[in-house]
C-alpha cells in the first residue's frame, strides 16, 4: 500500500489560470525577468530565428536587440502569467519577420504564402509540464488567425521535449501537420487558418 508522502507526490498541480498577452513595451521588464540573467537560453535572448549563430558573439546585444523589438512593434511574441508573475514565453511572427529562419532552407519556406511561424518557447522552472506551452499554442493559434494569417508554421522534435521550439506531439493535438522537413526529428508542421482561394480554370 502506498506511504500518504507517496500518495502526495502523484497528486497533480492544481491547474494553472494562465492570462496570456502580446508582449509591449509597458511588459517587457515581466519578460526580462522571466528569461533572467541567462537570457532564457546562453543569453540567446530569443535572437537565434533572427540572426543564427551569430547570437553567441553577441550575447550582451542580444537583450537590447529584443528589447528595441518589443519597443518598436508589433509584439513579437505572447507572455503568460500566473497572477502578475510572467511564467511563459511563445514566440509567434510572421515568418519573413525572422530573417535566419526565412532563408534556413532546412525548414523551407514551402510556398509564397505569407504563413506565421510559432518558433521559440521558454516557460519558468516550477511551471514546466503543467500546460503552459499548449496554452501558449493555442494563444499563438488565435493571435495568428486574428492577424489573418493564412497557416501557421512550427519547426518541432520529435524526439527531445527540452527543445525550445517545443514537441511534435504538442503541436498534433493542436491541429498541426507534418507538411516538410529534412528529417524525420525536425519536422515542418503546419496548421492551416484559413481556406485557401480556389484556383481558377
Amino acid at each position: 500500500m502506498p506511504t500518504q508522502a507517496h500518495a502526495r507526490s502523484r497528486t497533480p498541480p492544481p491547474r494553472l489560470r494562465l492570462d496570456i498577452r502580446p508582449v509591449t513595451a509597458e511588459l517587457w521588464p515581466a519578460l526580462e525577468d522571466l528569461f533572467g540573467k541567462s537570457g532564457a537560453s546562453n543569453g540567446c535572448w530569443c535572437m537565434y530565428w533572427r540572426i543564427g549563430g551569430a547570437y553567441r558573439e553577441t550575447k550582451d546585444d542580444n537583450r537590447h536587440s529584443l528589447r528595441s523589438i518589443v519597443r518598436l512593434g508589433p509584439p513579437p511574441g505572447l507572455l503568460a502569467f500566473d497572477g502578475d508573475l510572467a511564467v511563459g514565453w511563445c514566440q509567434v511572427t510572421p515568418r519573413r519577420a525572422l530573417p535566419y529562419l526565412d532563408g534556413f532552407t532546412r525548414f523551407g519556406p514551402l510556398d509564397a504564402r505569407p504563413v506565421w511561424s510559432v518558433s521559440c518557447f521558454f516557460v519558468r522552472r516550477g511551471y514546466r509540464r503543467r500546460g503552459v506551452g499548449s496554452a501558449l499554442l493555442a494563444a499563438a493559434v488565435r493571435f495568428a488567425r486574428e492577424a489573418r494569417a493564412p497557416a501557421i508554421e512550427a519547426y518541432p522534435s520529435t524526439k527531445d521535449p527540452g527543445w525550445y521550439t517545443g514537441h511534435a506531439s504538442t503541436f498534433e493535438k493542436a491541429g498541426f501537420r507534418k507538411v516538410g522537413g529534412r528529417t524525420a526529428d525536425r519536422p515542418v508542421m503546419r496548421r492551416e487558418l484559413r481556406p485557401r482561394a480556389p484556383r481558377r480554370a
